[in-house]
């Protein structure tokens, strides 16, 4: 499969969900339209959120214990949930996957960025909605859910390659462009 290529509906529907006829071709790929019964599947965008915790020159960062990218390093966050605020689904993920009761600073939003997310053979697009939060002593870490391991690192130490997630790699990139590493 080619990385540079987003996976749309169509390979995924060869028969309608609903009526279960053959599918067919003729959509566009991004938007599945059953030729039999009309029914029609739009495979949009999903929201992410993600931490950029900040103390005292150290970033936040955690080891994925899954796939996609099981092992490479990461940021703390997830996938919001149908009717959830990013605000809300970045203190739930902080809690699932560090154990935090409650969020250690004010949420500041960073930037938002474009990726893909690859899981089970679907390619989802993402957009990924990056908080900064910069808390006055660092939290205690207990990692969880799909975070393998924690740690705080400096800048200077974190190449943006050892990130699985090209959202992840862009916002080290501009962290290190901004300080100057």
């Amino acid at each position: 499969m080619d990385p540079t290529r987003p996976l749309y509906a169509r390979p995924l529907f060869r028969y309608c969900p609903r009526c279960a006829r053959e599918a067919g071709d003729g959509d566009d790929g991004r938007r599945f339209v059953c030729p039999h019964c009309d029914f029609r599947y739009y495979h949009n965008v999903a929201a992410a959120v993600a931490a950029v915790v900040v103390h005292d020159g150290a970033l936040l960062i955690t080891h994925r214990a899954h796939d996609p990218a099981a092992g490479t390093l990461d940021l703390p966050g997830g996938f919001l949930d149908p009717g959830e605020a990013p605000e809300h689904a970045l203190a739930r993920e902080l809690t699932e996957e560090l154990g935090w009761s409650a969020l250690p600073a004010p949420l500041l939003f960073h930037h938002a960025a474009p990726n893909y997310y690859e899981y089970a053979g679907v390619r989802y697009a993402t957009c990924d909605l990056f908080y900064r939060l910069e808390p006055a002593t660092r939290p205690p870490l207990a990692p969880a859910d799909d975070v393998a391991h924690a740690e705080w690192r400096t800048l200077a130490t974190l190449e943006p390659a050892e990130f699985g997630m090209a959202s992840a790699r862009e916002v080290v990139a501009r962290l290190r462009a901004a300080c100057g590493t």
